[in-house]
C-alpha cells in the first residue's frame, strides 16, 4: 500500500475535480486508474485530530486528541494508553511500515513509537532546520533553505500578521517536497526489496507532505507559474458575516484578509496552485518509481488530505471554527489493482474511512476501527447501502469552540451552543453565504436535521447531545436534568 497525503489541501486545485488552469496530470491519472470520491470529507478541519482519526479509525470525540499541540486549548496532547492503530495491526501481521513527511500526531509519541520506519518529522510546516533534511541539502551540494519577498497582512492591534507566502531561493531538488519524494523513494526501493526477496514481507508506505498549507513558500518556477489573471476569487469574498457566528469575524481580522488588495488575494491563489503543481510532480516521481519497481498491478495507493483551506473564501485564511466546505470537503482518491478505472462514486465518505480499508485491504479485522467503514466494495464498483450524511466535529483552535456538522446532499446544519446556529440550502446557495436557520421557510428541514443530529451522536456516544436535549425540540425518553436527587429513595432497613 502506498498512502499519499497533502495538508489543507482545497480539492477544487485539482484537474480530476474539475479546475481547468492548475497542472495535476500525476493525480489526474490516478483519479483514471482508479476511484474518485465526490463526496470525500474530513472527520474534522484541523491537522492533529484527523490524522488522529486516520490512525486509529475512530472520531475525535472517541480519541480524544482534539487539538493541535501547538495552540493547545488544554486538551490531551497524545493518544491514550491501549488506543488501537492501524499500524498496531500491520505491523504485528508482518508488514514493513513507512512514514515519510508530516506526523503532527502528538506530543510525547512520534511515528516510531507506532511502528514507522523514517525520520522523525515534527511540527505542522517543513521543518527546514531537521539534522535529515540538512544532510540531504549536504551530500547534493544544494543551497540553504532562504526566503525573501513576505506575504503578511496586518493585525487588529497592528502587529503583522501570519506569514502567508514567500518566495524560496533554492532549485526544485533542494525543496523540502523533493527531499520527502527522494526518502520516500529511496524506502520504497528497499521496501520492495524484501517485498520481492526471501522474506516476501508486504509494506505499507505513507509519504505526508506539508503543502500546501500555508505560508506557500516556492522558487520562482512555481511562485508565478499561474497567472493570477486567471484565479476568480469564490462569491463567499463578499461574506458579510450577517446571521455568522461572531467567531467567523474575529477570525477574519485575525487573518487580515481585510487590509490586503484583491489583487494580492489572487496572486496568493494562484502561488497556492503553483504549491499543489509543485507537489503533485513530486507525487509523479513517487508513481513512476513504484511502477518502474514492477509495483504497479499489486500496489494500492490512496491520495487524500488531512483537510482543506480557505485561500480568502469567506474573508478567512487557514482554517477555524467555521464548518465550510473550503475546510471539510478534501481530495480522495483510490486505486486498487483488479478494480475498476474512472470511477465517480458520490456517497459521502471521510478520511475516518481509510482507517478500515487500509485494514481490509490487510486481510485485518476492521472492527477495531471503530468508527471507519472500508471503501473497498466502493471501489470495486459495488453499491453497498450507504450513508446519505456526513457528520463532523470541531473541538477548538487557539480557544475551546465545540461544534457539529451535519452535511446531507441538499442542507447543512451547524450547531454552535455559545452562537447562532447556522442552516444552509446548497443547492441554492452553494457558497454558504446565507444562514437560513432562522427562515420560516426551512423548519421542518431544520427540525428534521436538528433531530437526525441528535440521534446520531446519541447512537455513537458523543455527549454533545448532552446540550441539544434541553435545547432543542428532540428528546422524547431522556431525563435533561439527570437528576437522582428527586427520585424516591428506597425506606433504610432498620437494624
Amino acid at each position: 500500500m502506498l498512502f499519499l497525503m497533502t495538508d489543507q489541501h482545497r480539492v477544487d486545485t485539482l484537474g480530476c475535480y474539475g479546475n481547468p488552469h492548475v497542472s495535476t496530470p500525476h493525480l489526474d491519472r490516478l483519479a483514471a486508474e482508479g476511484t474518485r470520491f465526490e463526496s470525500f470529507y474530513t472527520p474534522t478541519a484541523i491537522c492533529t485530530p484527523a490524522r488522529a482519526s486516520l490512525l486509529t479509525g475512530a472520531a475525535p470525540f472517541r480519541h480524544k486528541l482534539l487539538a493541535n499541540y501547538e495552540r493547545n486549548v488544554g486538551y490531551l496532547e497524545d493518544l491514550a494508553d491501549g488506543q488501537f492503530t492501524f499500524s498496531e495491526q500491520l505491523r504485528a501481521d508482518g508488514y514493513n511500515l513507512g512514514l515519510m513527511g508530516k506526523w503532527h500526531g502528538g506530543v510525547e509519541r512520534t511515528a516510531a513509537d507506532y511502528g514507522f520506519d523514517g525520520p522523525s518529522l515534527p511540527g505542522w510546516h517543513n521543518p527546514v532546520d531537521h539534522p535529515d533534511y540538512l544532510a540531504y541539502l549536504a551530500e547534493r551540494d544544494l543551497p540553504p533553505y532562504r526566503i525573501t519577498d513576505l506575504v503578511r497582512g496586518t493585525t487588529p492591534n497592528g502587529s503583522p500578521g501570519n506569514l502567508l507566502a514567500a518566495r524560496l531561493h533554492q532549485p526544485v531538488e533542494a525543496t523540502f517536497e523533493h527531499y520527502l519524494a527522494t526518502r520516500t523513494i529511496e524506502q520504497l526501493h528497499r521496501y520492495a526489496q524484501e517485498e520481492q526477496g526471501g522474506e516476501g514481507r508486504p509494506f505499507f508506505l505513507a509519504t505526508h507532505f506539508f503543502g500546501p498549507h500555508l505560508p506557500y513558500i516556492l522558487p520562482d518556477e512555481y511562485y508565478d507559474m499561474y497567472d493570477p489573471s486567471l484565479v476568480e476569487l469564490p462569491a463567499s469574498v463578499n461574506e458579510t458575516f450577517a446571521a455568522k457566528p461572531p467567531v467567523q469575524s474575529n477570525y477574519s481580522k485575525l487573518w487580515a484578509f481585510d487590509t490586503m488588495p484583491l489583487e494580492e488575494s489572487r496572486k496568493l491563489v494562484a502561488v497556492y496552485w503553483g504549491y499543489v503543481t509543485l507537489i503533485d510532480r513530486q507525487i509523479g516521481r513517487i508513481l513512476d518509481a513504484m511502477r518502474e519497481l514492477g509495483l504497479q498491478d499489486r500496489t494500492a495507493v490512496f491520495f487524500t488530505a488531512d483537510h482543506g483551506e480557505f485561500t480568502g473564501a469567506h474573508r478567512l485564511h487557514d482554517k477555524g471554527p467555521a464548518m465550510y466546505e473550503d475546510i471539510y470537503r478534501i481530495p480522495g482518491l483510490l486505486r486498487v489493482p483488479g478494480a475498476p478505472q474512472g470511477q465517480v462514486r458520490e456517497e459521502f465518505v471521510s478520511l475516518t474511512d481509510c482507517t478500515a480499508t487500509i485494514l481490509d485491504l490487510a486481510g485485518a479485522d476492521t472492527a477495531p476501527a471503530v468508527d471507519s467503514r472500508s471503501l473497498l466494495p466502493l471501489a470495486r464498483g459495488e453499491h453497498p447501502e450507504w450513508a446519505d450524511h456526513h457528520l463532523a466535529e470541531f473541538h477548538g483552535h487557539h480557544f475551546p469552540y465545540p461544534q457539529r456538522m451535519l452535511r446531507t446532499r441538499h442542507h447543512k446544519l451547524v450547531v454552535n451552543p455559545e452562537s447562532h446556529n447556522e442552516l444552509y440550502d446548497l443547492r441554492a446557495d452553494p457558497d454558504e453565504l446565507h444562514n437560513r436557520y432562522q427562515d420560516p421557510a426551512l423548519r421542518t428541514v431544520r427540525e428534521d436535521l436538528t433531530r437526525r443530529l441528535y440521534d446520531l451522536l446519541r447512537e455513537r456516544g458523543d455527549n454533545f447531545y448532552h446540550w441539544m436535549t434541553p435545547m432543542y425540540d428532540v428528546a422524547t425518553d431522556y431525563d435533561t436534568t439527570l437528576s437522582s436527587f428527586e427520585k424516591p429513595q428506597p425506606a433504610q432497613e432498620r437494624g
